[in-house]
């Protein structure tokens, strides 16, 4: 009687499984991605440029209000929380990720307007006591911008874990990554055609009325995408509810008891340790790159901006080949752990290129960089996402979110900070060695602390282990329901 009944819920299990996803469907999901690439570049690239040279916004400012936003990473464990727990409108995810885009659009130009004010105050009043009030408004305005950015892109993310299987997943998360970088260089080339009018003497009210239409439009487009990129994906393709502990019960797993789940076993600190020294590694060099360029390899504004293009490039290379190919042949660890090798070795060759200052060399290294870069980015997200569990993906997919951010937001300050402690110990060092300027060993320090910090992130990578953090993820689920109940 149970064998029957065990083969009878086998088929039914089998004839109720979603169907599994086809290239199309994978590659609409990207498109999403592609959105988010978009407003990255606006936000970051036309409101930082208006501000600093058509403003008169002090750098810092400019730069440290924008930044508000990453600091509000925190809430993505929130958002992806209530995702697994509090349905929206009959969905668990689709709804949290249309409205917290409509979020993003909206405060994108609002956002907007604040600039404006801001300007126009430093134009009539100069800069002063009288102009914070408008700089704090528009920390607020980021931060807002920052919660709406969390709320629709880790229940995506989460959405990605509930669609995927073991055999899909490496094919659509290298998808998702492509077409960020298409919506990133979508981003630049509005970019570029906003500031044509910038170099064209236009006022102050032709340009505000051209950027403003640009922030009603591709904001608007970018919603348009997010919809049709995610409508009826949950209804259809989602395995949430086959997968979870909780999905036919009424309770369901608190924000308490997942943060119980989700430090039951030493994996998660493992893993979020080894994000955190992967990303910083990683993004290190993204504030001293162009400057390395131009102080060591005298290459002018528009030959360093092409190192950028390197970097993107071997990127997008990196990560189709490592999800359609890679991954499927090697495993997801030894893709990680020849991806960190292979970036730390570039990062070498990117440091020592200085002794030769040859541009062509840096660039060729930039590349090949791009290229490890996109190996190691896409076998970790891939990683990332088998480190969850059904019943809190979203609480999982939250927490590697955070530790991103938090090295993101770091790297930048850690970068600028060694290639400081770089030239005051050259300036200490005795001088008349002869030879090549030791200029490029102040970087050089930077390009080798990144190295070795890929090699840490593979030792730590060597600690984590996916089925002991499945297993006690899964008894914690059970004995936060069963203490509930109790």
């Amino acid at each position: 009687m149970d064998t029957r009944d065990r083969a009878d819920k086998s088929a039914v299990d089998q004839q109720d499984a979603p169907p599994g996803l086809g290239l199309l469907t994978m590659l609409r999901l990207g498109v999403f991605n592609m959105g988010l690439g978009i407003m990255s570049l606006l936000t970051l690239g036309v409101l930082n440029r208006i501000m600093i040279d058509e403003l008169q916004v002090p750098a810092l400012i400019a730069a440290g209000t924008i930044a508000v936003h990453q600091f509000m990473a925190p809430a993505r464990i929130w958002f992806g929380q209530l995702s697994d727990s509090r349905p929206l409108l009959g969905y668990h995810r689709s709804s949290y990720i249309w409205l917290g885009i409509m979020a993003v659009a909206i405060t994108s130009f609002l956002a907007l307007q604040v600039v404006w004010l801001l300007g126009d105050g430093i134009a009539t009043q100069g800069w002063g006591p009288q102009i914070y009030p408008w700089v704090g408004l528009l920390g607020v305005m980021f931060a807002i911008y920052g919660l709406a950015l969390s709320a629709t892109s880790t229940p995506f993310t989460a959405l990605l874990v509930d669609v995927s299987d073991e055999q899909t997943r490496s094919r659509l998360v290298g998808i998702g990554w492509a077409m960020l970088m298409v919506g990133i260089i979508t981003g630049v080339a509005i970019t570029t055609v906003v500031l044509q009018a910038i170099d064209l003497d236009t006022s102050l009210a032709e340009l505000q009325g051209s950027v403003n239409r640009l922030f009603i439009i591709a904001p608007a487009v970018v919603c348009g995408l997010a919809i049709l990129s995610t409508a009826g994906i949950e209804k259809n393709y989602s395995r949430r509810r086959r997968r979870s502990l909780t999905a036919d019960r009424e309770d369901k797993v608190t924000l308490r008891q997942a943060f119980r789940v989700l430090t039951a076993s030493r994996q998660t600190g493992l893993f979020f340790t080894f994000l955190l020294v992967l990303s910083l590694s990683l993004f290190m060099q993204d504030a001293i790159l162009e400057p390395y360029g131009g102080e060591v390899f005298n290459m002018p504004i528009s030959e360093t901006a092409q190192l950028n293009a390197a970097f993107g490039l071997g990127t997008l290379v990196g990560i189709i080949l490592t999800g359609f190919w890679i991954v499927p042949r090697l495993g997801k660890k030894r893709t990680v752990t020849y991806g960190c090798l292979g970036a730390a070795l570039c990062l070498l060759l990117i440091g020592l290129s200085g002794t030769t200052a040859e541009p062509v060399l840096l660039l060729t290294a930039v590349c090949c960089f791009g290229f490890a870069s996109g190996i190691l980015t896409l076998g970790a997200i891939v990683l990332m996402l088998d480190l969850t569990v059904a019943e809190t993906a979203g609480t999982f997919v939250g927490a590697w979110g955070l530790a991103q951010a938090i090295a993101r937001g770091s790297a930048t300050v850690l970068g600028g900070g060694v290639l400081d402690l770089g030239r005051g110990l050259l300036a200490l060092a005795p001088s008349g060695t002869g030879g090549a300027s030791p200029t490029w060993l102040a970087y050089g320090l930077v390009f080798f602390m990144q190295a070795v910090g890929m090699v840490v992130a593979v030792w730590l990578l060597k600690r984590v282990d996916i089925q002991e953090f499945q297993a006690n993820a899964k008894q914690a689920i059970t004995a936060a329901l069963e203490s509930d109940m109790d």
